[in-house]
C-alpha cells in the first residue's frame, strides 16, 4: 500500500537518491528502517520510499537520468541499542562498515554508528542519549 502526506514547514521537504541498484539500495534501507520501525511508503520496480527519502534508479521518471553523488544522512534511533541493532542489520542488508557503533565526540551523549549504503552514500544511526523531556531540544555549538 502506497501513502503519501503532505508536510509543510519542514526545513526538508524530501530527499531523493538516484542509485545504481535500485534493488540492492531496498535490501539495505528496509533492513535497516526495520530495526528503526520506518515503514515503507510505497515502492515500485523503479523506486521506493519511506517518510521524506525517495531512492530511484536513473531510469525512474523521477529521476533525472544521472546517479547522485555521495551524500551523508543521518537517521535518529531511540537508544543506544538499537544503533547497534540497525548497524547489524544494515550490514547484513549489504552496507559496509564507516564506523562501528559508539560514543563520538559531538556532544555529550552522542551515540552513532556508520554505514555505507551500496552506492557509497554515508549513512548514520545516531542516539543523541536520553532526554529529560520527551520533546527536548539540545543546543550544541559547532
Amino acid at each position: 500500500m502506497e501513502t503519501q502526506e503532505l508536510h509543510r514547514g519542514r526545513l526538508i521537504d524530501h530527499i531523493q537518491l538516484v542509485v545504481e541498484d535500485v534493488d540492492a539500495s531496498r535490501r539495505f534501507y528496509v533492513a535497516l528502517f526495520d530495526v528503526l520501525q520506518i515503514p515503507l511508503g510505497g515502492e515500485a520496480a523503479d523506486h521506493f520510499w519511506a517518510d521524506e527519502l525517495f531512492v530511484s534508479n536513473a531510469g525512474s521518471k523521477a529521476a533525472q537520468g544521472a546517479l547522485t553523488g555521495r551524500v551523508h544522512l543521518a537517521f535518529q534511533a531511540g537508544s543506544r541499542d538499537v544503533v547497534e541493532r540497525a548497524y547489524r542489520a544494515g550490514l547484513a542488508g549489504g552496507g559496509r562498515d564507516h564506523g562501528a557503533p559508539g560514543e563520538r565526540a559531538y556532544h555529550p551523549g552522542y551515540y552513532a554508528a556508520f554505514l555505507l549504503d551500496p552506492d557509497g552514500n554515508n549513512i548514520e544511526v545516531v542516539f543523541h542519549g536520553p532526554a529529560k523531556k520527551s520533546a527536548e531540544s539540545v543546543k550544541v555549538t559547532f
